[in-house]
């Protein structure tokens, strides 16, 4: 299983998945689930994926395969395409594509394969959009109202983004906002694990803001889980006080 969490701020795209794949308790391993097409200046793509692997392996290696053909066109290439709605129908139809022949074959097992994609950026002349893709290849898009994205185990960490995200949040207020929702996922659930991919794309800069790894040694996140505990700690106490008041 797999988290993976996307905000559409009005200071830009915030992005943050894990890296843990498991077939069984005895067969853990890490894979990037988060993949970045960029033109600085031009525009900007990031893709995260949660699912089957041989599905979204595939579909990344197929976007790639379009962008390096000579003769891409917008219909074909993401890095090409004329719009961010483009990019995510290019998306969606390749899943989409993937996911039936991947299923066509495992069907013969009586197994099933399916994956879902976050689709994020911006190009030059265009507004920064972000658009969750299911399996089938439809999607919908983050607005105003729903500001955030989630695909993959994502129950554990969406109280915190219900109660903070508005599209006002900061770019620095929602790396923070996103990094707890990991934590309390990790916390969670064995099948979410490092080390995670934070991605950030400031609006307008149509190009990759920020990208760093962050591993289970990372003293900020290792300080920021511990603080995060004790506020939660701290403010059940308090609760429990007042109401013994």
């Amino acid at each position: 299983m797999t988290y993976c969490v996307g905000l559409m701020l009005n200071e830009g795209l915030v992005l943050l998945s894990d890296s843990r794949t498991n077939a069984g308790v005895d067969n853990i391993a890490s894979y990037r689930k988060t993949y970045l097409f960029e033109k600085p200046g031009e525009r900007a793509i990031a893709i995260l994926t949660a699912g089957s692997l041989s599905v979204t392996q595939t579909v990344i290696a197929k976007l790639q395969e379009a962008i390096d053909d000579p003769d891409a066109t917008g219909e074909t290439s993401i890095m090409e395409a004329g719009s961010m709605l483009a990019v995510a129908e290019i998306v969606g139809n390749m899943l989409s594509s993937v996911s039936a022949d991947i299923q066509a074959k495992m069907n013969r097992m009586q197994q099933s394969a399916s994956a879902s994609m976050i689709v994020a950026g911006q190009r030059k002349g265009g507004t920064q959009r972000m658009f969750l893709i299911y399996p089938e290849g439809n999607f919908i898009e983050a607005t105003a109202d729903t500001p955030f994205i989630q695909i993959g185990e994502h129950k554990y960490g969406k109280p915190i983004l219900d109660r903070v995200i508005t599209p006002e949040t900061s770019i620095a207020d929602g790396r923070l906002a996103v990094l707890l929702s990991m934590d309390s996922t990790l916390r969670s659930n064995l099948s979410v694990g490092m080390p995670l991919d934070l991605t950030i794309i400031r609006a307008g800069a149509c190009q990759i803001s920020e990208k760093s790894r962050i591993d289970e040694r990372d003293p900020e996140f290792m300080a920021l889980s511990e603080d995060w505990s004790t506020a939660l700690r701290d403010s059940f106490a308090r609760l429990r006080d007042k109401r013994k008041a």
